[in-house]
C-alpha cells in the first residue's frame, strides 16, 4: 500500500510541443511506453476493488468503488479508508457507484445506480484527513434511465460552475433521440439540480443528445467542452460538445457527414479504445481506455490526432485526473469482471515528469 516508483514506463511530459516532437520521431506504431528519460510512473495506491472515479477534497484523494458502493479516502502512503457507503446502490453489470465531483464548497457529488434508475446525490464531508466522513445525502437528480450497461455515469463541474452529467441509453437506443428522456444525453444543471435558464431546451436538463454511452468529460482552457463515448461495434468517439447538438446515435456511429448530426473529431475501433475518463492538462486531453488498455493523449490544438502510452502495461484504464500538485493520475480497472487482475490491482498510478 506504500507509494513506489517504476522506471519501466516513461512519459512524454505534459507539453504540446513535446508531444508533437515525439510523434514526429516515431517511425512505426506508437511505443508501448514512452521513451526513457522523460519520466516514469509512481504507484499511489493498490488493492482497490473495481474503482471508477478519483477526485480531490481539499487535497485528499477520494475514490469510488463501483460494486462495494464505498467512497474511500487515501492517506499519503496510499492506504485506503472508507469514509462511507452510499445507500441504495444496486451494482449489476456496469451499474453501481460511478462518477464523483467536488464543488467549490467542498461538497461531494456522486452518481450511482439504484432500483429506480441512476441518480446524483450530494454530501457534505466532515472531519479531517484520516477521519473524513460522509454527511447526509441530498438527492439532486433521480430516475435517470439505467440498466446493466450503458449507464454513462461521469459527472464534472464545468468552467461555468454548472454540473454536467453523462447518461447512457440504458440499452434502449431510441432514448438517445427522445428529448423527453434523460437517457443518452449530456445533462447540464445547477449545483442544486435545477435547470439553468440558458440551457438549449427550455425547462430541460438536456444539453446535448444522440449519445450511446458517454463516459468522459473535460474542458480546454478556452472553455471548449469534450466528451468521450463508447460506440457499438464500429467506432468509439471523441466529440466536441456544443449546446443543443445532436450526435447521431442510433442513426449514425462515428464520422458520417450526415445532415443534422455532429460528427466526432476523432474515432477509434472499440477494441483499440473503449474510452472512459478524461482530463485536460497543458493543452492536452488524456483519455483512459478500457479495452484498448492505453492512456491516449490528444492535443487540443489538433484533436483529430493522438498518441498512445503504456500500451497493455497496466491493463484496463478507467479514469484519469490531475492531482493538486499538477501530476497526472490514472486508475486501473482490472477487477471489474472484464480484466485480468494482478496481485496489486486495482491501482492508482501517477505520471512522474
Amino acid at each position: 500500500m506504500t507509494r513506489s516508483r517504476s522506471s519501466a514506463a516513461a512519459f512524454l511530459g505534459v507539453s504540446l510541443s513535446a508531444s508533437i516532437l515525439l510523434a514526429s520521431c516515431t517511425t512505426a506504431t506508437p511505443p508501448a511506453s514512452p521513451p526513457s528519460g522523460m519520466g516514469g510512473t509512481e504507484t499511489i495506491s493498490t488493492g482497490l476493488a473495481a474503482p471508477w472515479s478519483v477526485v480531490f477534497h481539499n487535497g485528499t484523494p477520494l475514490v469510488s468503488e463501483r460494486d462495494s458502493a464505498r467512497v474511500l479516502e487515501l492517506a499519503k502512503d496510499g492506504t485506503a479508508r472508507a469514509i462511507g457507503t452510499i445507500e441504495g446502490v444496486e451494482a449489476a453489470g456496469e451499474g453501481g457507484l460511478l462518477g464523483m465531483a467536488v464543488d467549490e464548497q467542498g461538497r461531494l457529488y456522486v452518481c450511482s445506480t439504484t432500483a429506480e434508475g441512476n441518480r446524483i446525490e450530494r454530501f457534505t464531508i466532515t472531519g479531517e484527513p484520516g477521519s473524513l466522513a460522509l454527511g447526509q445525502a441530498d438527492t439532486i437528480l433521480e430516475k435517470v434511465p439505467s440498466a446493466s450497461n450503458h449507464n454513462g455515469g461521469r459527472i464534472a463541474f464545468g468552467p461555468d460552475g454548472m454540473l454536467y452529467a453523462t447518461t447512457g441509453d440504458a440499452g434502449a437506443r431510441n432514448l438517445a433521440q427522445d428529448l423527453n428522456s434523460l437517457g443518452g444525453k449530456i445533462l447540464r444543471m445547477t449545483p442544486d439540480g435545477a435547470v439553468p435558464e440558458d440551457n438549449p431546451f427550455s425547462g430541460s436538463l438536456v444539453y446535448s443528445y444522440g449519445h450511446r454511452n458517454p463516459q468522459g468529460l473535460a474542458w480546454a482552457e478556452d472553455g471548449t467542452m469534450f466528451a468521450t463515448e463508447f460506440g457499438q461495434n464500429t467506432w468509439d468517439e471523441l466529440n466536441v460538445i456544443t449546446a443543443g447538438a445532436n450526435y447521431g446515435w442510433p442513426t449514425v456511429e462515428g464520422i458520417a457527414t450526415a445532415e443534422g448530426f455532429t460528427d466526432p473529431v476523432q474515432q477509434w475501433a472499440p477494441e483499440a479504445a473503449s474510452p472512459s475518463g478524461m482530463t485536460q492538462l497543458d493543452g492536452m486531453l488524456y483519455i483512459a481506455n478500457l479495452r484498448g488498455q492505453v492512456l491516449r493523449a490528444v492535443p487540443v490544438a489538433d484533436p483529430s490526432t493522438s498518441t498512445s502510452y503504456f500500451s497493455a502495461e497496466f491493463g484496463r484504464l478507467r479514469d484519469v485526473t490531475v492531482a493538486p500538485d499538477g501530476a497526472l493520475w490514472f486508475l486501473t480497472n482490472n477487477t471489474d469482471g472484464r480484466g485480468n487482475p494482478g496481485a496489486e490491482d486495482d491501482r492508482i498510478l501517477a505520471v512522474v515528469p
